[in-house]
């Protein structure tokens, strides 16, 4: 309960500095990961999960939109729950602050790990972000650069995070149908616990099935130190209440 009042601390002030500051439509992002492996294990190797993921994203105003996602990865039996609050502050520039849970059963540790019955217990992380897109076009390309503070409750500690994203995206007509294929590349950064120490790699498109109904296949690789390297296949639908 401490944790979670911390939380809700943090996005309260945050919401309210950016309506003082005062939309693009936010493209779902997943958050699956573990904590540190126990002393003396190397994670080494792959592991392949499958996830899907539900979005919908309501605008609250001409600038402002609220978004909600809930995301499970098979394999490791993972739910996340995920919800944002986009506003335009400027023609380039969108704000975001946003919240996020998820949980992780002693099974899915024990695969991301590589080793069995190393862990006994679910391992639940609540997180507070605020992050600033740049958004801008050159010709029909489209570059999003987002710079996102973390912070991570966790059950034993909280941890400071930073991540940087750079991502290109092109739209492409296919039978009269704006398709759009994107590729991120993301890296983490935490204060306390090795710096550096993930990189993630996506590449997908979004594809429209009806006027408010889209479809995001894509795959991601994730690579995070202390743990094997992630492989996921996940699909998404998207639904926009405008």
């Amino acid at each position: 309960m401490q944790g979670f009042a911390r939380v809700a601390r943090y996005l309260t002030a945050s919401v309210l500095a950016i309506w003082l500051v005062s939309l693009s439509a936010p493209c779902a992002a997943q958050e699956l990961e573990t904590p540190a492996a126990p002393p003396g294990v190397d994670g080494g190797s792959s592991l392949f999960v499958p996830g899907g993921f539900l979005g919908v994203i309501a605008p609250v105003g001409r600038r402002i939109a609220l978004s909600g996602y809930g995301f499970y990865y098979g394999d490791v039996d993972v739910p996340v729950a995920q919800v944002d609050l986009s506003v335009r502050a400027t023609k380039f520039l969108t704000v975001t602050p946003s919240y996020l849970y998820y949980e992780i059963p002693p099974s899915g540790l024990n695969k991301s790990v590589g080793l069995p019955a190393r862990f006994s217990d679910t391992f639940e992380e609540n997180q507070f972000r605020i992050d600033g897109t740049v958004k801008f076009s050159i010709g029909k390309f489209e570059i999003a650069d987002r710079n996102m503070y973390v912070r991570r409750f966790r059950p034993t500690d909280e941890v400071n995070r930073y991540r940087h994203r750079i991502g290109i995206a092109h739209p492409f007509t296919v039978n009269r149908h704006v398709w759009k294929a994107f590729a991120n590349h993301e890296a983490f950064y935490e204060w306390g616990n090795g710096g550096w120490n993930r990189n993630r790699l996506s590449a997908g498109a979004t594809l429209p099935l009806q006027k408010h109904v889209s479809f995001q296949p894509a795959y991601i690789w994730d690579r995070n130190r202390g743990a094997k390297d992630i492989h996921y296949l996940q699909f998404g639908l998207i639904v926009s209440t405008r």
